[in-house]
């Protein structure tokens, strides 16, 4: 855009319209799943297996293991969107 056709202050909205709420572009990307990742034994990047290693308070830790040798090559953290009660 050039700065010379801008018009500064913006002209409020019209009576009845409300400005265009935009979704954060990074909740597209809040969780994912990796199928591919470099394992440094096999020296490429191969199909990986997810396992489940712990159930923490505030989410779970994911591990990532080469599909060919079995070694662990990741790993991932997913929040708990609830708060999760602990009975003793």
């Amino acid at each position: 855009m050039n700065p010379k056709h801008m018009k500064w202050p913006p002209k409020p909205a019209p009576e009845g319209l409300r400005p265009v709420k935009r979704p954060n572009p990074d909740s597209n990307f809040d969780q994912f799943q990796a199928s591919l990742l470099h394992c440094p034994k096999c020296k490429k990047a191969v199909p990986v297996r997810e396992r489940l290693l712990l159930v923490l308070p505030d989410g779970q830790l994911f591990e990532y293991r080469c599909v060919q040798c079995g070694s662990a090559i990741g790993e991932r953290t997913e929040k708990n969107t609830k708060p999760v009660k602990i009975i003793l």
